[in-house]
């Protein structure tokens, strides 16, 4: 039995149908990616996730155990929206929030000390959340989220408000605590998150289950509709070949847009007798193509 499993869930507010029978499972050690726009049944789902609403029908199981109160020790969330106390100090309210995990005080202290060695930020121990900056508040609400070192992380908007120094940081304890086992389902705008993070998604939209899988297979079922052409000089007569639906000239070369990949011999052979090529790939589908094919939109909507 995975540890989370998210079996025909439905929950509903009146006449809006906020999810509509969405199943999946997160396997030990995976970073699970829920995908969607905004009302798209997300929030909903991880709420319902983290004990905090029922579902109307369906089940959620822990570990193959429905949730109880003892399932609260084997939780972190990290919203998306900041919760902390800004004018309490950091070590005061995130041992105690650990505490209410059930971890001892003495535990929690420890903790708390490690993970902010971790972050290089020790001297933030006996300061209050609003001296820091944004970003150093949300490394200090993601140790909020995994001080109590829970089994099941959720994660709504982890890099949010970070540089990229510190989305690289985050992102690589996020994988380390995958590797340690630790189990996650993982909410974001930023596709490309996804892509570097995540084996299986599920998109949301007007709260139903749309695409679901391994991100590699899903990927295999949508065309490659994209070639990308660095050369050492322009080329001519791209836009005329057959098959060839745009060319848009970079600094250091082009995209071009095609609508089999049937078109990509043509285009190498124009290439080839004009000038040096240095790169030529046939480009599979991002996951932001694919989000927009699979729900006519973008995650903004």
């Amino acid at each position: 039995m995975n540890p989370l499993v998210v079996d025909r869930v439905h929950k509903q507010y009146g006449e809006k149908k906020a999810v509509n029978g969405i199943s999946f499972e997160v396997e030990e050690g995976e970073i699970y990616g829920l995908l969607g726009a905004n009302g798209a049944g997300k929030t909903t789902t991880m709420r319902m996730v983290l004990g905090l609403i029922y579902p109307d029908e369906g089940k959620i199981l822990y570990n193959g155990k429905p949730y109880t109160e003892e399932q609260l020790s084997m939780l972190g969330y990290l919203p998306e929206e900041r919760g902390l106390y800004p004018r309490v100090k950091i070590s005061e309210q995130l041992v105690y929030l650990a505490q209410l995990r059930g971890m001892s005080k003495h535990d929690a202290d420890a903790n708390l000390k490690q993970w902010l060695e971790r972050f290089e930020v020790p001297e933030y121990y006996n300061k209050k959340l609003e001296e820091l900056s944004k970003g150093n508040q949300q490394k200090i609400q993601f140790i909020a989220s995994v001080i109590h070192k829970p089994r099941i992380v959720i994660l709504d908007e982890a890099f949010s408000g970070l540089d990229p120094v510190n989305v690289e940081l985050l992102k690589s304890t996020v994988k380390e605590l995958r590797n340690a086992g630790t189990s996650m389902l993982f909410s974001t705008h930023r596709m490309e998150h996804v892509e570097e993070l995540c084996r299986n998604i599920t998109i949301l939209h007007r709260s139903n289950p749309v695409l679901q899988g391994n991100v590699r297979e899903i990927k295999k079922r949508f065309p490659r509709e994209k070639v990308v052409l660095n050369t050492d000089n322009e080329v001519s007569g791209l836009d005329a070949i057959a098959g060839v639906t745009g060319v848009q000239r970079h600094e250091s070369g082009y995209v071009i847009g095609i609508t089999d990949e049937s078109a990509a011999a043509a285009i190498l052979h124009q290439a080839m007798s004009q000038t040096t090529i240095q790169k030529f790939e046939i480009m599979e589908p991002t996951l932001n193509e694919i989000f927009i094919k699979a729900v006519g939109g973008d995650l903004h909507e």
